[in-house]
């Protein structure tokens, strides 16, 4: 991937879509191609075939998706599952179509049964049932794992996949009903100390176990693949930590500055008990995470105060 390649990054307005122009900007690239949602719908077939036909990209970074917490995916699952399904048969069948060079899926370790194995390695995929809460949303990310697999099988084709686990920083979705749980926790918190709030009460026991990985780091590790790895094998990104949500918890309310009284309601679900990915062929082709996550919440507190 030279430096005069054109690269286009999809949905580079959200959080990892963002952090990947910024690395590539960064690293020195100069011809990045992106289009606004009102530029281009990626729901329609029509209108990605003749985007790519006109603009030739020999890279493309599909980080366009819709995505969401537990609440989110409980309420809205056909939306989950019609969209990136669509999104993703669209760009795939583009970039084969178009001739481009190399594409980087990015999935997420949702795409993983609810009961594997810990640290989850990426031979975990499809040996047992799918948590509930997100089934939709990862079986639409399993596609387009598949989908990429197979354009390669038939067509000769270069497409990676690589499984990133939970993420946080800058663009990130506040939205106390659609937001991951990280920086709904940090929205809570933040709002809590502005309004002196005696306690803060959250979902669950705070007992299930999370990997967080800031997404510049994620997107670092996407440039690396990019150069580095090829073919039809999955690849696990993250840190290779983990802390329980009531860990998380205590953390960014000490760094947002609540002095007020963390409450737990055991009623509502924790989800998976635990999610840690086995990061060991990341690592082996020699790429590690550079971000401790103290660090990565407080640039992402900073952030968060700034523009949101």
């Amino acid at each position: 991937m030279g430096r005069n390649a054109k690269i286009y990054v999809a949905g580079h307005r959200g959080l990892v879509g963002s952090a990947l122009v910024r690395a590539l900007t960064r690293a020195g690239y100069k011809r990045i191609i992106t289009r606004t949602h009102a530029e281009l719908e990626l729901l329609d077939q029509a209108a990605v075939l003749k985007f790519f036909e006109k603009e030739r990209p020999e890279y493309v970074f599909l980080a366009a998706a819709k995505v969401g917490g537990i609440m989110a995916n409980k309420t809205f699952p056909a939306d989950f599952i019609r969209s990136n399904l669509a999104v993703q048969m669209h760009a795939i069948h583009a970039a084969h179509t178009h001739g481009v060079k190399k594409f980087l899926f990015l999935g997420s370790s949702c795409i993983y049964p609810k009961l594997a194995p810990q640290p989850i390695p990426e031979s975990a995929l499809l040996t047992s049932e799918l948590e509930e809460t997100n089934m939709p949303y990862a079986i639409a990310k399993i596609a387009g794992i598949v989908m990429c697999q197979s354009y390669n099988r038939q067509h000769g084709t270069n497409y990676i996949s690589v499984m990133p686990t939970n993420l946080y920083g800058p663009n990130d979705n506040y939205d106390l009903e659609t937001s991951h749980v990280l920086p709904a926790l940090l929205r809570r918190f933040h709002e809590a100390k502005e309004a002196r709030a005696p306690s803060v009460t959250l979902w669950g026991t705070g007992s299930a176990k999370r990997e967080f990985l800031h997404v510049d780091d994620l997107a670092d590790a996407c440039l690396f693949l990019m150069h580095r790895h090829d073919g039809s094998e999955i690849i696990n990104i993250g840190s290779g930590e983990e802390v329980s949500i009531k860990e998380l918890a205590e953390t960014i309310s000490e760094v947002v500055g609540y002095a007020g009284e963390i409450r737990w309601d055991s009623e509502k679900p924790d989800g998976t008990p635990r999610k840690l990915l086995d990061v060991s062929k990341l690592h082996a082709l020699g790429w590690r995470h550079s971000i401790p996550l103290i660090e990565g919440l407080r640039r992402t507190y900073e952030t968060f105060r700034r523009e949101v």
